[in-house]
């Protein structure tokens, strides 16, 4: 699939009068055999993109459950070149856009040139990678120039308006909206000027706007959904699929098909 069959998927949502679900899971928790099991759960479920997630040492971005996830992934010797390979290996079954949410490290010990051709092979739609700036992103984007695999810009809560234009001007794909101002993890509560910044972003944004970070029950999917285009949901995910809890994930993805759209 291609960065273009990732934004079609997430306005197709939006044009049945739905929000965009998109799960992320860390690949290889509970081992890399897990891994195309749960993609193909979460794409009989419906849902219009998946993140998956790498298993790193060192994730900035991620809260205690992702942590966690990805120190048991690593105990099991998955890195970025296993899952690329196993993913290629049953790549022929997903339909759904699949997403690589990575940080720079692996990518460069991989190879860039290896890491993008490998990721036309495995089906890649997009590339997340959370400590990599927009002025550096040449490191990957020039790799990724002529295949069809979308590189996707963050942008958090503090960024101004001008900013705001420059990420968004480069956005692939869909923009991620980061819905709080620190790392993954679940959340009570979020500014109140949430829906403001989403609206925004929606403005400029010459592609589909989802909100992540800290939403985890229908509830939130529900009220933060209806600001944007749709959801990212991380830490319940991984959660759920650890303590196999399926009708949770099930739950959260309804819960995004029965938003308003504002």
């Amino acid at each position: 699939m291609t960065k273009a069959d990732l934004s079609n998927s997430i306005l197709r949502s939006t044009e049945r009068g739905e929000k965009a679900f998109v799960p992320y899971i860390m690949a290889g928790d509970g081992g890399l055999g897990t891994l195309k099991n749960n993609i193909l759960f979460l794409q009989e479920a419906g849902v219009a993109a998946i993140e998956v997630g790498i298993p790193f040492s060192d994730p900035v971005a991620d809260g205690e459950v992702i942590q966690a996830a990805g120190e048991r992934a690593l105990s099991h010797g998955v890195n970025l070149r296993a899952v690329m390979k196993e993913l290629a290996s049953f790549q022929g079954e997903v339909t759904v856009p699949l997403v690589i949410m990575t940080y720079l490290n692996p990518v460069l010990s991989y190879g860039v040139e290896a890491f993008a051709q490998d990721c036309g092979t495995a089906g890649i739609s997009g590339l997340i990678i959370p400590d990599l700036p927009l002025e550096e992103s040449d490191l990957v984007r020039e790799a990724l120039n002529g295949t069809d695999v979308g590189l996707i810009q963050l942008v958090s809560l503090t960024s101004p308006l001008e900013r705001i234009r420059t990420i968004t001007a480069a956005g692939e794909g869909f923009i991620y909206a980061v819905t709080v101002n620190g790392i993954t993890g679940v959340r009570n509560e979020f500014r109140d000027d949430l829906g403001t910044h989403l609206q925004q972003l929606k403005e400029v944004s010459p592609v589909p706007v989802l909100a992540g970070f800290g939403i985890s029950t229908p509830g939130q999917v529900r009220s933060i959904g209806a600001l944007a285009d749709g959801v990212i949901v991380g830490s319940a995910i991984v959660d759920a699929f650890h303590r196999g809890d399926l009708q949770a994930i099930e739950a959260l993805v309804q819960a995004a098909k029965e938003t308003v759209y504002n």
